[in-house]
């Protein structure tokens, strides 16, 4: 069964920042551009390899915002990488679109007694000094998988946007681990809601959302995987053995420690991430004008950056069992 959490309190404490702060980031790109195949759009770096697969970039500013993004997970799931019921010892793990490689890494300084931590990207952004049980590859897992080697568990997290066709990379999954190993799906249920009926009527982060999600859908993709995880997993052939939602604030609205700790940093997430959110879904594929994207962009750095509106996301996580 599902286990949900208790409505989150409200820190009225907190007071409204000055908005009239520089809050939003340049692109930084890496001496590595140079000698890497990559293309440049609206003004962010983006892999080419596969061009239009993936629909975010890859510069440095965006990987510092993954790098956060992982800590926002960590801290959320009380300072644990994974729920899966497994010791680690001896086993090999795959982290399915590892991106920066900062869950693989974290988990091999972790657990050094794990045989093989493997993580897959298709952009080559994954650092090269890791600890001697991790290692990287460059794949496209929508295509065929081709190792015979299989899995103890795989984790695959914050890929909503990234695949086009989720019930057969989740058939992949299961036939790449072995009997009785685990599969955890991380996702964010991307539908921005409050307790308190806080959202303004007009909420320009919900338009975001939205926008996003028609952008997504338009080239055959979902920015909302999470709530049909439970079925694509179930028909896979898995038993599901957990199913959490943690509740992720946006914002340093909240009262208890940790979840104002994790809304702060998701606040910063999409203060800063905003741009890398929009730059290409917005104009690429539904059209909008330079002018509205960076309109919107603003509107949605002025609504998070205050506190009148206590919003907060769904964060589910599945854990499931390819049978003995």
């Amino acid at each position: 069964m599902a286990d949900y959490e208790d409505t989150i309190e409200v820190d009225w404490g907190v007071a409204t920042p000055d908005l009239t702060d520089d809050t939003s980031s340049e692109a930084s790109t890496s001496l590595r551009s140079t000698v890497l195949e990559y293309e440049f759009r609206h003004g962010r770096r983006y892999h080419s390899t596969h061009a239009g697969n993936y629909l975010f970039p890859n510069d440095e500013v965006e990987q510092e915002r993954l790098d956060m993004v992982h800590h926002i997970y960590y801290r959320l799931l009380h300072n644990r990488l994974f729920l899966a019921p497994i010791d680690l010892t001896g086993k090999r793990i795959l982290d399915i679109g590892t991106g920066t490689g900062v869950w693989a890494m974290h988990l091999g300084d972790e657990y050094p007694a794990a045989e093989a931590i493997v993580g897959n990207d298709i952009s080559p952004i994954q650092p090269q000094w890791v600890p001697p049980n991790v290692k990287f590859y460059i794949d496209d897992v929508e295509k065929d998988w081709v190792e015979g080697h299989p899995y103890d568990l795989i984790h695959c997290r914050y890929m909503a946007g990234s695949i086009k066709d989720w019930p057969r990379l989740i058939k992949q999954c299961f036939g790449n681990l072995k009997p009785g190993g685990y599969l955890e799906l991380q996702e964010s249920i991307n539908t921005l809601y409050s307790e308190d009926d806080s959202l303004p009527p007009e909420c320009n982060t919900v338009k975001m959302m939205d926008a996003l999600k028609e952008g997504c859908l338009q080239i055959g993709q979902t920015m909302d995987p999470a709530p049909n995880m439970h079925a694509w997993v179930e028909d896979a052939g898995f038993t599901i053995v957990d199913e959490r939602k943690f509740k992720l604030p946006l914002g340093n609205w909240p009262r208890d420690k940790r979840l104002k700790e994790c809304g702060s940093f998701n606040r910063v997430n999409f203060v800063e991430g905003v741009d890398a959110f929009t730059a290409s879904i917005l104009p690429d594929i539904l059209g909008w004008r330079k002018e509205e994207v960076t309109v919107l962009n603003a509107a949605v750095r002025r609504e998070v950056m205050a506190n009148s509106m206590h919003a907060l996301f769904d964060f589910l996580v599945i854990v499931a069992q390819k049978p003995m």
